[in-house]
């Protein structure tokens, strides 16, 4: 069995108890990840009127300014998982971004909150693709979508936790009171994670005697452009999260415009809505294609592009309501099926690539869900919010969000596009 070093762990000692542990530190460290993310979304109203700030400045703190370091650095830090120890990366970044979510707390002026959030983005870019490549190695590929989604989990627990700790702190305290909270206890976590996280070797879960060696990344990023399925896939994964950023980024300030609710009301009802429907929705889409793509492997597309289909008019729906209590429970059933696309697709990426490729196509794939969907989508829907504010005043960011819905119809056009070539793109992956 291969070795990359002193810090890993022999295969012997990853037992199923072990590997669930693995796989809910991990998931937890998702969590820190989403909780810092998407912290300022909640807390972007009173940020707005505390510091005078327009819509697009506040879609720039939560997207483009944010993912634009996130993408660009999460290639080489992906690189980098690929031929060293992606267990200290990954206790190093929470670190990072934790204290620079501290730091946000601190700021008096609109350009430090900026650069803080650009901080809190690169050390997040060193998080989840050594920690896809360790699941990957613990996990064989028909358990390997269920299990990157139980990872995924963390995005809707972590959204849980920061709109409810963020909204009502905010509410009771303030919104910077609201970023010394959250921040701190990802930095003591982070030692947790460094103590008690053990690397796998490489190509475990395929049981390769010796996994290849990490090739040059221009090797990765060939391989993966020769791929006419990851070329339609990664680009509808971007689309779907455009629309899942450009809606969520935006939702708390939809039901504070157009339905007069409190942060900490708002925090009520999109907490747990995120926890429930959007774990559910986000564990359920790896289950289901892991089972069904036993048969084919073209579930693992079809599915999560059936379900964003079906929740277009769910999600007009919710806009166009006058009763946010009818909207919000009509809200639930697109959350659930706007989740369930992450895990397959990570799965067919590692799918399609080596063992020692596997982070940095994991940081691909981001590159290009990120910049399209973190960086885009709330800066985008926030302009298209302040151009029909002139026409239809608080009612703008209302039709921005229907307008931004419809893009996952695009969305699915590249998903049963990508699903064509799949098969035969999967058979031909290297070892």
């Amino acid at each position: 069995m291969e070795s990359t070093g002193p810090t890993t762990a022999d295969a012997a000692t990853f037992t199923p108890g072990y590997r669930r542990y693995a796989l809910g530190l991990l998931t937890a460290v998702y969590v820190f990840n989403f909780i810092d993310r998407q912290i300022v979304v909640i807390l972007q109203e009173s940020i707005k009127q505390d510091l005078g700030l327009m819509d697009w400045q506040l879609g720039l703190l939560s997207g483009f300014a944010f993912a634009v370091f996130y993408v660009t650095l999460g290639i080489p830090i992906a690189q980098w998982a690929d031929r060293g120890n992606r267990r200290t990366i990954i206790a190093l970044a929470l670190a990072v971004w934790s204290a620079m979510t501290t730091l946000c707390g601190t700021v008096q002026v609109y350009w430090q909150l900026l650069l803080a959030r650009i901080g809190v983005g690169v050390g997040e870019a060193g998080c989840s693709p050594p920690a896809h490549s360790i699941i990957s190695d613990m996990y064989p590929p028909n358990e390997r979508a269920t299990a990157l989604s139980v990872y995924n989990v963390g995005i809707y627990l972590g959204v849980f936790v920061g709109f409810l700790a963020g909204g009502w702190i905010n509410q009771i305290f303030g919104w910077r009171e609201a970023f010394l909270v959250v921040g701190l206890p990802g930095v003591l976590f982070a030692v947790i994670v460094r103590l008690t996280l053990k690397e796998p070797p490489r190509g475990m879960s395929e049981k390769l005697a010796k996994a290849s060696d990490a090739p040059p990344l221009g090797d990765v990023f060939r391989l993966l452009w020769s791929r006419r399925s990851f070329r339609h896939l990664s680009i509808a994964a971007g689309l779907h999260a455009f629309v899942s950023y450009g809606v969520g980024g935006w939702m708390p300030s939809f039901l504070i415009r157009s339905h007069g609710l409190e942060t900490g009301e708002v925090s009520n009802w999109l907490a747990p809505i995120a926890a429930v429907c959007g774990g559910f929705g986000a564990y359920f889409g790896g289950w289901i294609t892991d089972r069904y793509g036993l048969r084919d492997l073209r579930w693992y597309v079809w599915i999560p592009a059936t379900a964003i289909l079906v929740s277009v008019p769910l999600q007009v729906l919710v806009y166009v309501q006058q009763d946010h209590v009818i909207a919000l429970s009509i809200y639930t059933i697109p959350v659930l099926l706007g989740a369930t696309y992450l895990g397959p697709m990570l799965a067919l990426t590692h799918g399609l690539v080596a063992p020692r490729m596997r982070a940095v196509a994991s940081s691909v794939l981001f590159f290009v869900l990120n910049l399209i969907g973190l960086g885009l989508g709330p800066w985008l829907t926030g302009i298209l919010s302040d151009v029909l504010t002139v026409t239809e005043g608080t009612e703008g960011l209302r039709y921005a969000l229907i307008v931004v819905t419809l893009v996952n119809l695009w969305c699915a056009v590249h998903y049963f596009a990508g699903a064509r070539n799949l098969r035969a793109d999967v058979a031909g992956a290297p070892k």
